[in-house]
């Protein structure tokens, strides 16, 4: 039986045809909600076939770049990005690339430590009331001793994700959705068991302390010192592995 090279030549311009109409997208070109040509004119402007664009337009809106609306006014126009679902798409993309093993502790723990410790400062210094209580309510969760393992790892992950948010910074909220909430539960549960509760619930709550009081420097001193604990327990957790 031969080679069929047909679908991968099709496979191969509609992924051309998509990537250029994206560039337009990302470039300003193809503005939000403009109306692209029809499938026919398309497939006579790239000197395709109409499947082939049936292809390429299905690519695009896989990546909700375009969306499609029938009746006499109907097309497929350019659609305006949705943050949060950008944010779940890359959520979702980096849990499985850790669970994957696409990234080793070492890794992890460095890019949490070096970008979580810009927001720690600068929520001591754009924190609002909403996130103090927040981050308060986490810690009570915390100092229950009945918590479950996993749910003391997500009210860990919330509070951290509250310091995030506390930077009022919508780019590093976005960023950081991936390394506290896609990476920072995986991890959790790999090394809850060489956890110390009662020293993180300590911490937390001088984070928060320093955070309330506007004092950077404290709440970055104290939550290095989280991340060198953290560090120690990748250690014993990696070793762990090895050893299996």
């Amino acid at each position: 039986m031969g080679l069929k090279y047909e679908p991968l030549v099709t496979e191969s311009l509609a992924k051309q045809i998509s990537e250029t109409i994206r560039q337009a997208i990302v470039e300003g070109d193809l503005k939000v909600d403009e109306r692209l040509p029809t499938e026919p004119e398309l497939a006579a402007r790239f000197g395709v076939s109409r499947p082939t664009i049936r292809e390429a337009l299905k690519r695009l809106a896989a990546q909700n770049l375009i969306r499609s609306r029938r009746g006499p006014s109907g097309g497929t126009f350019v659609n305006k990005p949705d943050s949060i679902e950008a944010q779940d798409s890359l959520i979702n993309m980096t849990s499985l690339l850790t669970t994957m093993g696409e990234f080793d502790l070492p890794e992890i723990a460095e890019a949490r430590r070096e970008l979580e410790l810009i927001c720690v400062r600068l929520a001591a210094e754009r924190c609002e009331p909403e996130h103090l209580e927040r981050m308060r309510a986490e810690i009570e969760i915390q100092k229950n001793p009945d918590l479950a393992d996993q749910d003391f790892c997500a009210s860990d992950v919330r509070f951290h994700r509250t310091i995030v948010d506390a930077t009022n910074n919508a780019m590093l909220c976005f960023m950081m959705s991936s390394v506290i909430e896609a990476v920072q539960p995986i991890v959790n549960l790999i090394v809850f068991r060489f956890w110390d509760r009662d020293k993180t619930v300590s911490q937390h709550e001088r984070i928060l302390s320093a955070i309330e009081a506007g004092n950077a420097d404290k709440a970055t001193e104290v939550f290095l010192e989280q991340m060198d604990d953290l560090q120690q327990r990748y250690a014993k957790a990696q070793a762990l592995r090895d050893n299996k």
